[in-house]
């Protein structure tokens, strides 16, 4: 699983991991598919695949209403309900899918997740505490079946800011552009008590320096991933 504030270059080192799997495994996307046919893929369409690639939220179902409705810039629902829904999401991804991939021995690379909840939904006057949002139903789940490594994808905020700079029109309000925000979410990232819902379940969490040149960054994310997949 991979995370970190927004403009980190999380979908750069995502893009990386794809384009070395894809040489040398057989894979399956399953946001690709989700984009395409508005539903989550059937175990049967999937197949007998060695990786796949996953997204939270997905683009299906609740995930769909996430996405379009509930983080929508000019949306005003409470974090419960915001917290639930992902929750949800969450449970039905997991029990449909990377349960029983993973039981199977699939190797699965997600981008955000559970660890976006955790970070996100506890910052700011209207944070939830993080063992609220752990004993959630889907994310108790997901924390069940923690991720081997939770990679975060670390920047500070003011380099952030600029890569997100050239992808957005300057009229968008979107509190992830606010440097205040990006702050208090990478310090949460970092933090020991938010890492150890993680390290207590087994999980060893990485932090990879993005603060660096694009090819410099592909780099270190092809190194990760080759000294953490080997087969």
């Amino acid at each position: 699983m991979i995370d970190g504030i927004d403009g980190s270059g999380k979908s750069t080192i995502m893009s990386t991991w794809k384009e070395t799997l894809q040489k040398t495994h057989t894979c399956f996307d399953i946001t690709a598919f989700c984009k395409t046919e508005k539903r989550l893929p059937t175990l049967a369409e999937i197949g007998d695949v060695q990786v796949v690639f996953s997204a939270e939220p997905t683009h299906a179902w609740v995930g769909a209403a996430i996405r379009s409705e509930l983080i929508s810039k000019d949306a005003s629902y409470q974090t419960e309900t915001i917290a639930d829904a992902f929750s949800l999401d969450r449970e039905i991804l997991y029990t449909r899918l990377l349960i029983p991939l993973r039981v199977k021995g699939v190797h699965i690379i997600q981008d955000r997740g559970i660890s976006t909840s955790l970070c996100y939904q506890s910052l700011g006057e209207t944070g939830l505490a993080m063992s609220y949002i752990a004993g959630l139903r889907g994310n108790a789940l997901t924390l069940t079946h923690a991720p081997d490594y939770l990679v975060i994808s670390d920047i500070p905020p003011e380099t952030a800011l600029k890569r997100l700079a050239s992808r957005f029109e300057k009229d968008d309000n979107a509190k992830f552009e606010h440097q205040e925000f990006l702050t208090l979410a990478r310090n949460q990232f970092l933090s020991p008590d938010y890492q150890s819902h993680f390290t207590s379940r087994g999980t060893t969490v990485h932090i990879l320096n993005a603060d660096v040149e694009l090819d410099i960054m592909k780099q270190i994310a092809q190194s990760f991933l080759t000294q953490h997949i080997h087969s």
